[in-house]
């Protein structure tokens, strides 16, 4: 009966993320690689291709000669480099974004013309990503409880610069092994109801649905089943949305993250049910982006990573953002004095 029901669930079921290798097709006028991506963008599915391509003949794409300095043989290197890197990567790259946060981190001991190069080849974005070369993190994973890989966030859910909302699909490897069967049925019984245009039993099995901390979204005419995860920013505190700067901190937030899928580590949860973690966009750790703007302090009775404290120094020497204040004031200390307008 289970084994029915999750058969039947999974057309409902959509993904942000391709999972395992597929092999070569064609639809329409655009390709599928051969590790599943389905893109309407072109770079990023010839890129796919080619690395696919290169796997069976050794051979890299003819033109890109003319937008790198290195030789042929150097090319095969990286292409080499790249095939692997795209075919260990779970999930592998579906947006130009992240198809050129893989190349620049796979390639990141390469010269930058060549990447600059590659990445103009393909019509990946450069500068927004090269910009950040140099400091793209590797997650500390110690404490870490587990990581959550998100379907786009929506901007308007983000309540402020250091929360927000996301949803992972329940496809997800993790998610799927903890779905409750109750929430499984009223999804399937919710698709049938809707069938039969019974709208009322459909919204009383959505909320349901959403009791349970799952919603159904429609993302690109795809109905996912993805649970709710609220986050707060480990080791940041940004300023309240009724202090100075509390609004430019949600706005850059929102900015950094709308319409992205980010990967988040988890490593506490807080006294409000939030998981506190570190979030990842394109690779690049969100709070990093925050304390250079000016735009949180760092947390320290919570958090003592040294690379924190030295981002929000840089941002005070700068005056930057909150810093260009006089005497700004502590989130911790204005929410103390303003009990009203605690989360």
């Amino acid at each position: 009966m289970l084994k029915k029901l999750v058969n039947a669930l999974r057309s409902l079921l959509g993904q942000c993320f391709s999972g395992e290798p597929q092999t070569t097709t064609t639809t329409g006028d655009h390709s599928l690689g051969h590790h599943g991506v389905s893109s309407s963008t072109v770079g990023v599915s010839a890129l796919a291709q080619h690395l696919y391509h290169f796997e069976i003949t050794s051979q890299v794409p003819e033109g890109l000669s003319r937008h790198v300095i290195s030789s042929r043989k150097a090319q095969s290197n990286w292409y080499r480099k790249l095939a692997k890197a795209w075919r260990e990567s779970k999930p592998p790259p579906n947006t130009p974004e992240e198809a050129s946060r893989l190349v620049i981190l796979t390639l990141q001991k390469h010269k930058q013309p060549d990447v600059e190069g590659l990445l103009a080849f393909y019509g990946l974005p450069i500068i927004y990503l090269l910009d950040e070369l140099t400091t793209t993190e590797s997650p500390q994973a110690d404490g870490l409880k587990f990581k959550l890989h998100t379907l786009p966030v929506d901007g308007k859910t983000v309540p402020d610069g250091d929360g927000l909302n996301v949803y992972v699909s329940a496809s997800d490897a993790r998610e799927s092994s903890q779905l409750p069967q109750e929430v499984l049925m009223a999804v399937i019984e919710r698709n049938e109801a809707r069938a039969v245009r019974n709208y009322s039993k459909a919204d009383a099995l959505q909320k349901q649905i959403n009791d349970a901390g799952y919603r159904v979204l429609n993302i690109n005419d795809e109905e996912i089943l993805a649970r709710r995860y609220r986050i707060r920013l480990r080791g940041i505190d940004a300023p309240e949305n009724a202090q100075p700067y509390g609004k430019e901190a949600k706005d850059e937030f929102v900015k950094i993250v709308n319409g992205k899928c980010l990967t988040i580590w988890v490593f506490d949860e807080d006294q409000y049910g939030r998981c506190v973690g570190d979030a990842y966009c394109n690779g690049i750790l969100v709070q990093k982006r925050m304390l250079r703007k000016g735009l949180a302090w760092h947390y320290t009775a919570y958090d003592k990573r040294p690379e924190f404290q030295q981002w929000e120094k840089e941002a005070r020497a700068k005056r930057i953002g909150l810093w260009a204040l006089s005497d700004p004031e502590k989130p911790w200390e204005w929410r103390k004095n303003n009990r009203q307008h605690r989360y």
